[in-house]
């Protein structure tokens, strides 16, 4: 089932339909698989000199790596503003933090779009606001908060659910059950999964539960040997993830009733091994 978040502005389009959001976009260099690349060698030869000439992404890293240290998986998330930084640090702080495999774009109330990765270090987040000049911050957390805000503050707290169309053979009572679960549903509560791939939903079944749901203003999008699509639906609380394999299709086609999913989430062991890795990575640029 598709649910592109037809929300976001027109001109928003291109970036949805190019999920996940190229670097450049994002204002990060391509630093390849690992969190550290080449920049400090080709451009200083010592940490003392490095630190010399970015104080302020220096104070960043060190202070985002004692925040993912103590960050816990339903903490509130912690923000590093790269307002004061120069060009210069930015391309440090792109470096080191280098790209993950998650991605997404949220529509904004103001008609806005924001672009958001993970680094490579789980929990660490790169987010991106308007165009120019963007608004770009450092977010420590399971997932970004600008995600939760958009799915509670852009989606209809209500699923109105018509009369069915000719040919409709299930789609009726799968409504009527995202409908009850998701009123049903508060924070802290196990999230309810509606497994569309088992169920016996024709095309026309699953075209009006599209049309019922509607498109919400999250899109996220994790890439590895296949992919995972992760988009809020116009319900409250209410969520499409897809699975699919490396050819892209898709094996596993799922709404899920509750928070933001889990297989979004970075959880409390991921903070710790980012923290770790992350000390690592500064006594490798700062010796």
């Amino acid at each position: 089932m598709k649910t592109a978040a037809s929300v976001l502005s027109e001109g928003a389009e291109q970036a949805v339909s190019d999920l996940p959001p190229d670097a450049e976009s994002l204002g990060v260099i391509h630093s390849g698989p690992t969190a550290v690349g080449a920049l400090t060698k080709r451009a200083w030869r010592d940490g003392d000199e490095l630190a010399r000439i970015c104080p302020n992404a220096t104070a960043l890293l060190s202070n985002a790596a004692d925040a993912v240290g103590g960050q816990k998986s339903g903490a509130r998330t912690q923000l590093y503003s790269l307002a004061n930084l120069s060009d210069l640090e930015r391309k440090l702080i792109s470096e080191v933090l280098g790209e993950g495999e998650v991605a997404g774009v949220v529509a904004l109330p103001d008609g806005s779009l924001a672009q958001i990765r993970e680094a490579v270090l789980a929990g660490i987040w790169r987010v991106r606001i308007g165009s120019e000049p963007a608004h770009e911050y450092v977010e420590i957390g399971a997932i970004p908060q600008i995600v939760r805000r958009a799915a509670t503050d852009l989606t209809s707290p209500d699923l109105v659910i018509g009369s069915a169309p000719d040919g409709a053979m299930n789609v009726l009572p799968v409504l009527a059950e995202i409908r009850e679960r998701a009123h049903a549903w508060r924070p802290g509560m196990r999230a309810h999964v509606i497994n569309l791939t088992l169920l016996p939903m024709s095309a026309v079944d699953l075209a009006f539960l599209q049309q019922s749901v509607g498109n919400g203003p999250v899109q996220l999008i994790f890439r590895g040997y296949g992919s995972c699509r992760v988009q809020a639906t116009g319900v409250r609380n209410v969520w499409s993830v897809q699975f699919f394999n490396s050819m892209d299709n898709i094996i596993l086609d799922t709404l899920e009733v509750g928070g933001v999913p889990i297989v979004a989430l970075a959880a409390g062991e991921d903070f710790e091994d980012s923290a770790e890795r992350l000390h690592e990575i500064i006594k490798a640029y700062f010796p």
